[in-house]
């Protein structure tokens, strides 16, 4: 039997740093380039036992930091060096493509400095690729269990060197199909080495897990606050689902038709604060920076300015916004989704005070949909899911300030002295056409040098009230890196079904690479979700014949889909992508 040890408590005062916690000099230069200030709960109750060398059994939702949880001990506990060909020091296995390569960024940064080797391993991507990698040995492996245990059967990935083995989000896992993949994988570990497997749940299924590959594991639960239903504050909610790459667009065009007179912009890092500063300022917006990085004096001249309204955007970390009370606060963004639901509370209590009516906006990446609906139980409120607006929406949101301005400035009067010039032109032309003259040159004044740059940004399908359960090609999909839970099983031979569970119109794609190349559906899954971010749920029929691959996708989707998949490889060379001409 598993002995467990006691529950760690999360503190609430007296945080302590990293390096109290017991990370060396260069991870805490690390952290601190990258920009974060301080622990999370989860990060302060993991680090110690999982640098200690203990297994350790986590459970937090998705969110809460856990990556740098196990990924900083991890890193400590490495002596990055030559190895063996194929050979690894430790194994994170997650479930999806897209996680695989986030983990593995992060690992990267953390670890720069160490002269740490991190390697991403997931299906869709050129296996000679991953080869050529492995052959020269990888200090850190971070693999979906479907591509790890292609690599074991191949033998170009060998565990005998494992100090660490990470399971992340190990019930996403089970969900999706990987437990006999799992347990191969970890019979094929050697016995002496560091187990640490995190999950947002404690299911019998991860119990059993536990029960057989971790040895004696200090359990961490991350208890959350006890909010009551309904007593969220009276705001108005929404979110905008876009990926990752148009998320600083994203937030110009939604400030821009919001129009907000004060808004707090949350962010992670101080490093995100600074970047989004400076792009934000460049769409023509009065921004300014808050975070742990400035002294006490920077700070005050900040928040002076935003309580006087010199300012109309405060960008902040948690940390630095902690306690601020700022008065006719009209908007609270959040850049990224809260690390948990409690912190989107406290944000959006900033606003909507005083029966005054507040905004709260979220923007999340397509793989956070889970989150916003954790918040959404917690709150007992909706989040409404709404359609980034498009350069059409922006353009028409100007022209009503536009209407706006001049409709003050007529109940203002004091006209008279421009009379003779409207008189004048309305003699030789109709007084319609020289007022709307008028407005245009007001429209043009101020988005001068703006519309140029506007383009639209890809809208991302709405998510389902319920998603479909998952199917028996799970593991196929997973593969490939769909996020989402795949739909009924394929039928047999080259054509595949996903059940899209959308009400468009199903527009057909030519990609001009088939069966002799060796392309898979799951091939063709995987580089739709990954290079697009679009579900795998959404993509309909698949028909792969020898030289050419017919893909069914949403209509709205389509334009999206060809435009990234030309900017991709497929089986490592690039093809010809298109709508289908039949």
């Amino acid at each position: 039997m598993v002995q467990a040890r006691p529950i760690v408590s999360t503190p609430t005062e007296n945080i302590p740093t990293f390096e109290q916690l017991g990370l060396g000099p260069a991870l805490v230069e690390a952290l601190s380039g990258l920009g974060y200030e301080e622990p999370t709960p989860i990060q302060r109750a993991a680090l110690p036992p999982l640098l200690a060398g203990k297994d350790l059994l986590g459970i937090a939702a998705t969110g809460t930091g856990k990556t740098a949880a196990f990924s900083l001990p991890l890193l400590q506990n490495l002596t990055p060096g030559k190895l063996d060909p194929y050979s690894t020091s430790a194994l994170v296995l997650v479930p999806t493509r897209e996680l695989a390569m986030q983990v593995a960024e992060a690992i990267h940064r953390y670890g720069q400095k160490l002269g740490v080797t991190v390697l991403p391993l997931y299906g869709g991507q050129p296996i000679g690729q991953q080869l050529r990698v492995l052959k020269r040995g990888v200090d850190v492996i971070v693999a979906t269990p479907g591509r790890a245990l292609d690599h074991l059967k191949r033998q170009s990935l060998l565990l005998d060197s494992v100090r660490t083995v990470v399971l992340d989000e190990a019930d996403e896992m089970l969900d999706m199909g990987f437990a006999e993949d799992l347990e191969a994988i970890l019979e094929a570990t050697p016995e002496e080495h560091q187990t640490a497997l995190f999950s947002a749940t404690l299911p019998p299924r991860i119990a059993s897990i536990a029960e057989r590959h971790l040895q004696a594991p200090v359990h961490v639960r991350i208890a959350k606050e006890k909010v009551a239903p309904g007593t969220g504050p009276r705001v108005r909610q929404t979110a905008y689902i876009v990926p990752r790459a148009f998320k600083a667009a994203t937030l110009g065009r939604v400030l821009d038709v919001e129009a907000p007179t004060a808004a707090i912009v949350f962010c992670r890092t101080r490093t995100e604060v600074d970047e989004l500063t400076v792009s934000l300022n460049g769409r023509g917006w009065r921004a300014q920076a808050l975070h742990g990085g400035m002294d006490q004096a920077q700070r005050d001249r900040v928040l002076k300015q935003f309580k006087t309204h010199a300012v109309e955007l405060l960008i902040a970390t948690d940390v630095a916004a902690r306690g601020l009370d700022i008065e006719k606060l009209s908007h609270v963004v959040n850049y990224d989704v809260p690390n948990a639901p409690e912190a989107y509370v406290h944000r959006i209590g900033r606003t909507g005070r005083a029966g005054r009516e507040g905004v709260a906006i979220t923007l999340a990446e397509p793989r956070e949909h889970r989150l916003l609906r954790n918040i959404e139980k917690l709150t007992g409120q909706r989040i409404e899911v709404a359609t980034v607006p498009t350069v059409a929406d922006l353009r028409a949101r100007r022209l009503e300030l536009v209407r706006a301005s001049l409709r003050e400035a007529l109940v203002a009067g004091e006209l008279d002295s421009y009379r003779t010039v409207v008189e004048n032109l309305a003699s030789e032309f109709d007084l319609v056409d020289v007022a709307a003259a008028a407005v245009k040159l007001i429209h043009d004044a101020q988005v001068e040098g703006h519309d140029e740059a506007e383009e639209d940004i890809p809208a991302m399908p709405q998510p389902s009230e319920r998603p479909p359960k998952p199917g028996k090609n799970a593991r196929a999909a997973a593969r490939a890196g769909v996020g989402e839970r795949p739909g009924p099983k394929a039928p047999r031979g080259d054509k595949r079904r996903a059940g899209p569970s959308q009400d468009f119109d199903m527009a057909r794609l030519f990609i001009g690479v088939g069966r002799h190349a060796g392309v898979r559906p799951a091939d063709l899954v995987g580089a739709i979700a990954g290079e697009a971010g679009v579900e795998g749920r959404r993509i309909g029929a698949i028909e792969i014949g020898d030289n050419y691959s017919l893909v069914e996708v949403p209509e709205p989707l389509a334009d999206q889909i060809v435009a990234a998949l030309r900017q991709a490889t497929l089986r490592g060379k690039k093809v010809q992508v298109r709508r289908d001409r039949a």
